[in-house]
């Protein structure tokens, strides 16, 4: 992970909590680009992690930033291929449980006729 990544996770988690502002912050440093690279999507992935608590913005951005990097690449846009499935998997259960954040991920994904059959009974 880069180093500016890293430092903002620490920032953030350091009370484990992420409010309305560390959402905004967070926005603009994924987002800089106008796209969601994998190191940027992991990124995410460890923050909802180990958060303790979040602000409902915070679920917005996770969605709607997973979902991008997940359906606007250039690889296989507008469906998630293998790979992209396994890794969503890998991260999804990664932590041996599926919180409310990555269910509502999970239901983007679904009314986007995308949601990998791996994930379908989550």
């Amino acid at each position: 992970m880069s180093q500016n990544l890293n430092a903002l996770k620490m920032a953030i988690l350091a009370d484990g909590v992420i409010d309305a502002h560390e959402v905004k912050q967070i926005s603009a440093v994924i987002w800089d680009d106008g796209k969601i690279d994998r190191e940027e999507a992991d990124f995410l992935f460890e923050l909802n992690d180990a958060k303790k608590e979040a602000v409902p913005e915070w679920t917005e951005l996770f969605v709607k930033a997973i979902s991008a990097h997940l359906l606007e690449d250039a690889a296989s846009p507008g469906e998630i291929d293998a790979d992209e499935a396994k890794w969503l998997t890998d991260k999804i259960m990664g932590d041996g449980k599926v919180d409310e954040v990555e269910k509502a991920l999970l239901t983007n994904l679904a009314a986007r006729g995308a949601l990998p059959k791996e994930l379908a009974n989550l």
